[in-house]
């Protein structure tokens, strides 16, 4: 094959079948190294029984590089391209252009033409053909490349086929193609074009399946599209077409578009649009019956492919014939559809969470396909709920399989990964009547969201909940804190010692993992880890921990509760926790107002710090004045603080002490915005509003009936709320503070492997799990191309967008607010933070790039306890992930920050510079212009 130019369709299919190739593994990557992603494809649906793909040939990328070689100027061309920099729109244009042109003034060599001519003359040599583009970068499981470069229909001609393959090679070189690799970080050298002839179909309809949901996911639906004539007219947004939507062979939905323009052949060749007759427009293209049959014909083509598929078909004197078939990669993976890197950990399910024997695809060899009778391949036993753990964790964002392994090696609970991220398993809470309210509970108050999408699920799938789930569900199986237990230990005694208790024992247990894990190298260093990891859960399980939290978290809804019921007033704990003790998040944003303070007198250190784009821009303050006083007060602040950094559950992402720069810009916000002893300031304004609180609450409480025992009841959770509740804060940076121990230690390990030859980075190991990092350290080899794919895993996943509630059919619930309280207009969100503020938004996806000033409103994604610094300088929040006991709401109450959270679409609806209000107690947001 490898020597070959022109290679019929069924030669490629014999070429990559077997074991391997069906499975979509090395000896396919062989194939569309050769021939492409779509004639690869073409060629595995050709060996497909039952399947019929119209026949033709494959020109090979073998050819393409002849013709690259006959036109030296590309290589030059190229080097341009890579140079320009990614806002470089017109040169991109411009230079695209040019290697376009080159291209197709570059003969087809007289050898390739002379072979391309004699296969077209098996059908006589005035067939009709469908002309298309095969590039290696195309039809990825992690990049489609859909209409990327060009396919030429009813192409008629021996001169005209070979037109348009030069024609098809320059398109790799589109504008739309080059942008497209280049957001992929996919080398233009790298990439090679084969161009697929075929019989042209001229078919009575035409259109496109999903073999699941593309809106929700769900693996059980599938979506058919269809229109009369060339399916040109649906691809290119020229018809509104028919959609059946169907289910277990049965279909569920259908809407009759209205087809007025349709695409057909014309008799020398080429095509026109056209107008659909009038009696023809409201008639849909496909009847249900053929509907369900084209499904059941998908299923099989998804089944050998090993993932959901987008297919393009056509119909043809009765039968449905395939032109393409590649994997739909918008959707969001489901656990075990995916390898992800990491190995499973014990289910809640019963089974032992062991993956499947990994393929050569990178997929674990657990994905589950669905029977090639239409139905999922399994009955409702198989049926789980996931609940997201980055919407708790506020760090929605992949993790990378280092990251992702140890954060499941350290967590009290069995997590799964999909999409890069983490979800829990909460299917025998869900189904059991004894555990399913508390569950609903904790999760509606803290993401109203999650509640309502596991209520959504229950609603239409309750038989499948309860029959998926053991008789005995997993206790704790939520991911996060337990819900109130009805009986259980007597109250804590609301005394600040307990906390000053626990945290001196976390402390102790982090000074004697810092003394010890100096010790360890090598594969010593892995066992003593897994004995560390099991010490981490002791702490972060420790029961009093867990009821101080608890405590906090109740006397809070108490006092919201109870002050709403009696003095109808709303989150009235917002004010009366202001400045609480303890909080070392909080502690964490004011001690940067005090490393401003110490900057602020030294103009040449601000300049300095202005200019900061070396990591190592602390080492040279000595040449300023008041430098060396300014490193001190840094370098303290790292000293307590540099082991947190945004989305800090992933230990690969660096840390402040690895990456001071990101803090430089809050540093020098703070210099501008604020005086000498602003934090200090801001704290005793916070605990003196507090106290005001108190007292104003107490007085109102004592003037109603029975008004001495609720003002003293409401006294006892106040003074329990303040004690307690900072405490809610310190297990996270407990957990990082180690997790930043554990880094350090693997890192010198990854170094050894650099020194040795087995990695080529440092940083190459993130994309490991920890068991195939310990393995590497044994043995010293890495598997060969795993960093490489894992790099791409990533890069895809980093485009999807994870769900709160994830099902084992794929579906992606979002659940609904449900509110009529709302104006017209308004952004809905969870009230966390009590006040109205109106201001300028600042939109801010990084923290590192955040230029505020007093009175903005920050607008973000989410917010980790690394924003904190941010909160200072600010006005309102707005958030689209969050909950009322999630960091950012802890904080922006701490600091008296009106906030919601919670807003979906929130930094796409609201454009940076808007003037916007927060309605803090309200929970929704107006845009004012």
């Amino acid at each position: 094959m490898t020597e070959q130019y022109v290679l019929d369709l069924q030669e490629i299919h014999a070429g990559e079948a077997g074991e391997a190739g069906e499975a979509g593994g090395a000896e396919f990557d062989r194939t569309a190294a050769l021939v492409g992603g779509k004639a690869a494809g073409l060629g595995r649906l050709a060996g497909i029984e039952g399947v019929r793909v119209p026949g033709g040939f494959c020109v090979t990328t073998h050819a393409f590089r002849r013709v690259l070689a006959a036109a030296p100027s590309l290589g030059g061309l190229l080097d341009r391209l890579a140079r320009l920099g990614p806002d470089d729109g017109e040169a991109v244009r411009a230079l695209s252009a040019e290697i376009r042109r080159t291209v197709e003034e570059t003969a087809v060599p007289d050898d390739v033409a002379a072979r391309i001519t004699r296969a077209l003359a098996r059908d006589g040599g005035s067939a009709a053909y469908a002309v298309r583009s095969s590039a290696t970068a195309e039809d990825l499981p992690t990049a489609s490349f859909a209409g990327q470069q060009d396919t030429y229909l009813n192409v008629v001609g021996t001169e005209a086929v070979l037109a348009h393959i030069s024609r098809c090679w320059a398109s790799l070189f589109t504008e739309r193609a080059v942008v497209y690799r280049r957001r992929h970080g996919i080398d233009h050298r790298g990439v090679r074009m084969a161009v697929v002839v075929q019989r042209m179909v001229f078919p009575r309809a035409a259109g496109v399946l999903f073999t699941a949901d593309p809106v929700t996911g769900d693996r059980r639906v599938a979506t058919v599209e269809a229109a009369f004539g060339l399916g040109e007219a649906l691809v290119s947004g020229a018809v509104n077409p028919d959609v059946f939507r169907v289910r277990d062979n049965e279909v569920v939905s259908e809407t009759t578009g209205a087809k007025e323009r349709a695409v057909h052949a014309l008799p020398g060749g080429g095509v026109r649009e056209e107008a659909v007759a009038a009696e023809l427009r409201e008639r849909p293209a496909l009847t249900r019956a053929q509907a369900v049959r084209l499904v059941r014909l998908g299923r099989r083509i998804e089944e050998r492919f090993g993932c959901p598929q987008d297919i393009e078909w056509c119909l043809a004197d009765g039968e449905f014939q395939i032109v393409q078939s590649r994997p739909v990669t918008t959707l969001f993976p489901v656990p075990g559809e995916t390898g992800d890197g990491t190995p499973g950990t014990p289910g809640t399910d019963g089974t032992d969470g062991t993956p499947g024997t990994p393929g050569t695809d990178g997929t674990d060899g657990t994905h589950r396909t669905h029977g090639t009778d239409g139905t999922n391949g399994t009955d409702g036993r198989g049926y789980r709920v996931y609940v997201s753990v980055g919407h708790q964790q506020m760090m929605t964002d992949p993790m990378k399989a280092l990251g992702l392994s140890v954060w499941r090696l350290t967590a009290m609970v069995p997590m799964r990964v999909a999409g890069g991220r983490l979800f829990v398993d909460v299917t025998p809470r869900l189904a059991s009547p004894a555990s399913r309210g508390p569950l609903l509970d904790l999760m509606g108050r803290g993401d109203p969201l999650v509640r309502d999408a596991l209520e959504t699920v229950l609603a239409r799938e309750g038989e499948r909940v309860a029959l998926a789930a053991p008789s005995s569900p997993a206790p704790g199986s939520t991911g996060a804190a337990p819900a109130r237990a009805e009986a259980g230990p007597p109250p804590l005694e609301t005394d600040p010692a307990v906390v000053a208790g626990l945290i001196a024992r976390s402390e102790a247990s982090v000074a004697a993992l810092r003394r010890e894990i100096r010790t360890k190298s090598g594969p010593e260093l892995f066992d003593f880890l897994l004995t560390a990891f099991e010490e981490h859960k002791r702490v972060l399980g420790d029961p009093l921990s867990i009821r101080v939290i608890m405590a906090g978290m109740e006397a809070t809804w108490w006092l919201n509760d109870k002050l709403a019921e009696w003095l109808g007033e709303k989150n009235a704990a917002d004010t009366l926790t202001l400045s609480a003790p303890g909080n070392v998040t909080s502690e964490m944003g004011l001690a940067l107002l005090d490393v401003a303070d110490v900057i602020r007198p030294y103009p040449e250190v601000v300049a300095w710090l202005r200019d900061a784009r070396d990591e190592d821009f602390p080492d040279g303050l000595a040449k300023v004045a008041g430098g060396p006083e300014a490193r001190e007060a840094l370098e303290g602040y790292l000293d307590r603080y540099g082991m947190r950094c945004v989305g800090e559950i992933d230990l690969t992402r660096p840390r402040w002490s690895e990456r001071p720069t990101a803090l430089v810009p809050v540093l020098l916000d703070h210099v501008r915005n604020f005086g000498p002893g602003a934090a200090a300031r801001r704290f005793e304004e916070g605990r003196r509003a507090a106290r005001e609180k108190e007292q104003d609450v107490l007085t109102r409480l004592r003037a109603l009936p029975d008004g001495e025992r609720r003002a003293a009841e409401t006294k006892r959770m106040i003074d329990r709320v303040r004690t307690f509740i900072g405490y809610r804060e310190y297990p996270k940076y407990g957990i990082v503070s180690r997790y930043f121990l554990y880094k350090q230690a693997l890192l010198e390990e990854a170094g050894r492997l650099v020194r040795d030859g087995v990695l080529a980075a440092r940083e190459d190991v993130y994309h490991l799990t920890f068991q195939e990092f310990a393995d590497a350290v044994r043995t010293r080899r890495v598997e060969p191309g795993l960093v490489r794919r894992r790099e791409e895993e990533f890069r895809s996943y980093r485009a999807l967008t994870p769900p709160r509630v994830l099902t084992s059919d794929g579906e992606c619930v979002t659940g609904e607010y449900r509110r009529d309280d709302v104006p017209d207009g308004a952004l809905t969100g969870l009230p966390v933070s009590a006040g109205t503020v109106e201001g300028r938004a600042r939109v801010v996806t990084d923290l590192a790039g955040a230029a505020l000033e007093a009175g903005d409103i920050l607008v973000t994604a989410y917010t980790d306890p690394s924003w904190s610094p941010l909160f200072v300088g600010i006005a309102g929040l707005v958030t689209e992930v969050g909950g009322l006991m999630t960091h950012g709401a802890v904080i922006a109450r701490e600091y008296g920050l009106p906030a919601v959270v919670g807003v979906e679409g929130a930094t796409r609806l609201i454009r940076d510079g808007q003037r916007i209000r927060v309605h803090g107690a309200g929970g929704y947001v107006e845009i004012l212009g």
